[in-house]
């Protein structure tokens, strides 16, 4: 189930520095990478058999649409100091990029393309 948390971030008036550090990020980091330069198109729209992600949209922001195959949710990303964490059940499509939007995403697991599964889950009653 997707959890979206706060990092841990300091203000002054010289600025704020956002903090990413477990335990508040669940799962050993093996692999960062980032998308930018989206162009309206839709981004995700898949779940993993192992991975786990966190998602801070750096600038900008974007919408996520996830199913865990029992609750949907929508999550808006539009602040730095915001971090949604999905878990592998968590089938997440990526939509509605700002200009400029920067999405950071920490993997728990290298890239692998058998540990992704494309299909979505069954339609439950008032699902959309």
């Amino acid at each position: 189930m997707a959890e979206l948390i706060e990092l841990k971030t300091f203000s002054d008036k010289r600025g704020n520095l956002s903090v990413i550090e477990q335990p508040q990020i669940p799962f050993e980091i093996k692999r960062i990478f980032y998308i930018y330069g989206v162009d309206g198109s839709t981004r995700g729209g898949h779940r993993h058999r192992r991975t786990r992600q966190a998602l801070i949209c750096l600038q900008g922001g974007c919408v996520v649409e996830n199913d865990d195959g029992r609750r949907y949710e929508t999550f808006v990303l539009d602040r730095p100091n915001q971090c949604l964490i999905l878990e592998p059940p968590d089938w997440h499509l990526l939509r509605e990029f700002s200009p400029g939007a920067i999405l950071l995403v920490l993997a728990s697991e290298l890239f692998d393309e058998r540990d992704y599964i494309h299909d979505k889950y069954a339609p439950r009653g008032g699902d959309q």
